[in-house]
């Protein structure tokens, strides 16, 4: 009888037992995900699963409150952020840098994110620390049936013209900047006491002008069908444009000469990272072209890869900035929001 196969087949079997344990361990690594609703789809996900061989968990959260809480657990590896929240994140130790060397797609990046330098937020002590993803600026949205001219500054809103057709965003935040904007202010985010009380008496003059302050994309989606609204401050930016335009709204989008407000968010490494490297993969991942669109496609939102539809690179978008006064902003819009007078501020 010949038994040298059985002697043979002995290391074989093992090989085969130590790459199935190899691949076992490899199906277990979890890369733990942390974002805003429609940034890690299923679909997406399935692809990154598909070519890293790893698993995805993904959060989602609802809020920059909730993004905070969340983070403060320690449980993940990458998560998502916008610029104006970021550097708290660096502050505490919640985010590590990264070097963009890791992050190859970076070169297909639009000309306006290729200087992450001069994108505030997204360096600390001359380290990056985050990859810009998706943004919106917070344009003017016009109705092409009824404006007496295409507009070219936010200033249209306050013409008297459109007195009661006019919708803005219920905020004291992006209201004041706007205004701050107008008025020509070094900083819109940072306004000592007497600009923001110039703000105020600007914004009191927007009331009278407004239909209403809403909420919400939908709630604006809503007004703006059933009212004769010719002007809307596009708080949700190019989300909100996509799904009036989806609703049979016959609209326009401009870019302010004086800038568009716009937030930025980026995906950044947190220091609880398990493998750093596949936390780098899957920013370098979500910088992919096909990835990128899907994102712009199904969403509605810009992506850092491709020139949006209603974008132009020499549009001035203003990208947000922590501001330094946010309850005196909160407690004078409140007043405004009441009925105060212009002789009040």
């Amino acid at each position: 009888m010949r038994v040298e196969p059985a002697k043979s087949a002995f290391p074989i079997i093992c090989l085969m037992l130590l790459l199935c344990a190899q691949t076992v361990a490899n199906a277990h690594e979890t890369l733990r995900v942390l974002a805003w609703p429609g940034y890690a789809d299923t679909e997406i996900v399935a692809l990154f699963r598909q070519r890293f061989n790893v698993d995805v968990e993904v959060t989602a959260v609802s809020s920059d409150d909730d993004l905070w809480d969340k983070i403060g657990t320690g449980g993940f590896d990458v998560f998502a952020a916008n610029t104006a929240e970021l550097q708290r994140y660096i502050k505490q130790n919640l985010a590590t840098p990264i070097d963009i060397g890791n992050i190859p797609n970076h070169k297909n990046q639009l000309p306006r994110f290729q200087n992450l330098a001069a994108i505030p937020g997204l360096m600390h002590d001359g380290k990056l620390y985050a990859i810009p993803y998706t943004y919106s600026e917070m344009g003017l949205i016009y109705n092409r049936k009824t404006v007496k001219a295409i507009p070219d500054s936010m200033a249209a809103m306050w013409d008297p013209v459109y007195r009661g057709r006019v919708l803005a965003f219920n905020a004291s935040n992006h209201n004041f900047s706007v205004a701050g904007l107008l008025m020509g202010v070094k900083n819109p985010f940072d306004m000592d006491d007497g600009e923001l009380a110039r703000a105020a008496k600007r914004l009191v003059d927007l009331r009278r002008n407004v239909l209403t302050f809403y909420a919400t994309a939908e709630e604006a989606a809503t007004l703006f069908s059933k009212y004769d609204i010719t002007l809307l401050f596009g708080n949700y930016g190019t989300q909100q444009l996509k799904a009036l335009r989806e609703a049979g709204a016959d609209i326009g989008y401009i870019i302010p000469k004086e800038g568009a407000l716009a937030w930025l968010d980026c995906w950044a490494i947190t220091p609880a990272a398990a493998n750093r490297k596949l936390a780098e993969n899957w920013i370098n991942f979500m910088l992919e072209y096909a990835v990128s669109q899907h994102l712009t496609d199904k969403h509605g939102l810009a992506n850092t890869v491709a020139p949006f539809p209603d974008s132009r690179e020499n549009d001035k978008i203003i990208w947000l900035e922590p501001l330094s006064e946010p309850g005196k902003r909160k407690a004078l819009w409140d007043r405004i929001i009441s009925g105060d007078s212009p002789e009040t501020f």
